[in-house]
């Protein structure tokens, strides 16, 4: 991949060098070479139109010569550079306009495939080179009103139609150019955009289970190895104490080998295929929260938690089941609060017999009326002034990070909203009275209780982790 296809570790989102291949603009090539021979045959056969057979098979053959010749030449996987790209697609133009200046320029309605061209560069290349094929297509376009060879009918009547409707065809044409460049290309880059927005995602996703599983597997090491290794050091204590230094205690001897051969048996097992440790998958409801945002307690800010049942005469605190996607979920939209508050987050957990809620409050300057409406989206940048301070460490605006959060969240089948909190002068749901951002974030019961009722009961055995 180019040295410019990445950007701090991940793609840049609107790169699109490299995407096509040769072989899709060959066979696009080889479509309309056999379209514009049909149409020549047929409108000469059924139609009595003379055109000039001649010089109509030398410019399709051009287009045949091209695929001839890059087929020679490159590899059938070859992918095209953007240069590359934009000369083939240019040379496409050249051709056609070729073809219909011979058969009656904008008189033909097939004037209006110069399109493709540009069309296809506004869904695979950048924008300047859209832009070239563009005002190129315009050009040639506007020298087809003028300079071209009539359509003769077998009578000797010539095949014209009338002014209003040429100039119609040429405005038609121009407007198409601008129209469907612009909407393919905005088209494209979304879906770029929202691609890459999701592979990052999965990344974040796949990294906190890998953080989740190593968590597994030192749990599983401490508590596995915890017998054996005290005995080892209870029995060489016991030889450093009593024994003499020419001193050989057969029996003592063998022992401290045996659990130094099952120490040796643990490891191996768990390099090899990893042990999970079961006791991590479920913990209480503050449990989870809290390890979501440990990462941000030291940033200078204070963090507030509170957690209680929603109803007073509610149930005791829910076991919940740990998610990777939930933990990456609910660390991102912490470090969102933690980063534009003032001073201080509050997390305030609630819970009853339906429904789990996580509430994210800051005392920061709170979302504008244009994230709002924009809130969710990938790469969603935060416009300040240049003079303006930067609220946020380390990077400018927010959009991906949320973007992820909301996807895993939503993945475990929680609800978001994304709303200011309330002010001094209000208050609602008792939650306190930040002023800032808030993000609530709903979870029905069945959706992240572990259980039925959320009891802890016996996990068994650690067991290796699934292939």
């Amino acid at each position: 991949m180019p040295q410019d296809a990445t950007q701090n570790g991940m793609l840049v989102a609107h790169d699109r060098s490299q995407w096509i291949r040769l072989q899709t603009l060959s066979a696009l090539r080889w479509v309309a070479v056999a379209g514009q021979l049909l149409a020549i045959s047929i409108a000469e056969s059924q139609f009595g139109i003379i055109v000039d057979v001649g010089l109509c098979t030398m410019a399709i053959g051009l287009a045949v010569a091209m695929n001839l010749v890059t087929f020679m030449i490159y590899p059938e996987n070859k992918r095209l550079t953007e240069i590359e790209a934009a000369l083939m697609l240019l040379f496409d133009l050249c051709q056609l306009g070729l073809l219909v200046a011979l058969t009656g320029g904008l008189h033909n309605p097939f004037a209006l495939l110069m399109l493709t061209p540009v069309v296809i560069s506004a869904t695979a290349l950048h924008f300047r080179t859209t832009l070239l094929l563009g005002t190129a297509t315009i050009a040639l376009v506007s020298l087809l009103s003028f300079f071209y060879l009539p359509l003769q009918m077998s009578g000797g009547s010539m095949l014209q139609v009338p002014d209003i409707f040429l100039f119609g065809h040429w405005a038609a044409i121009v407007i198409g150019v601008a129209f469907l460049s612009f909407y393919a290309g905005r088209v494209a880059s979304e879906m770029n955009i929202m691609s890459e927005a999701l592979w990052a995602t999965q990344n974040a996703l796949a990294r906190e289970q890998k953080l989740t599983d190593l968590g597994g597997v030192v749990a599983a090491a401490a508590h596995e190895l915890g017998t054996p290794l005290a005995t080892i050091k209870l029995t060489s204590s016991e030889l450093v104490e009593e024994l003499p230094e020419d001193s050989i205690l057969r029996e003592d001897a063998e022992l401290i080998r045996e659990q130094a051969d099952r120490c040796r048996d643990i490891l191996r097992s768990m390099g090899r295929a990893g042990k999970d440790d079961l006791h991590m998958h479920q913990v209480p409801f503050e449990t989870l929260v809290k390890d979501a945002a440990e990462p941000h307690l030291n940033r200078g800010k204070s963090l507030i938690f509170d957690f209680s049942p929603s109803d007073k005469n509610g149930d005791r605190q829910p076991t919940v089941l740990r998610r990777p996607e939930v933990v990456h979920g609910l660390r991102n939209l912490i470090q969102n609060a933690v980063d534009f508050s003032s001073s201080t987050v509050w997390v305030v957990g609630q819970w009853d017999n339906k429904l789990l809620r996580v509430s994210i409050l800051d005392d920061g300057p709170g979302f504008s009326a244009q994230e709002m409406a924009r809130i969710g989206d990938p790469f969603m940048r935060r416009r300040r002034p240049q003079s303006a301070p930067k609220r946020r460490p380390g990077y400018e605006g927010m959009g991906l990070g949320l973007f992820i959060a909301k996807t895993l969240l939503e993945r475990s089948g929680a609800e978001l909203t994304f709303a200011n909190a309330p002010g001094a002068d209000h208050t609602v749901n008792g939650l306190p009275d930040a002023g800032g951002a808030m993000i609530t974030v709903t979870w029905p019961s069945s959706m992240i209780r572990a259980g039925g009722n959320g009891d802890r009961s016996a996990l068994g055995e650690n067991r290796p982790f699934e292939s």
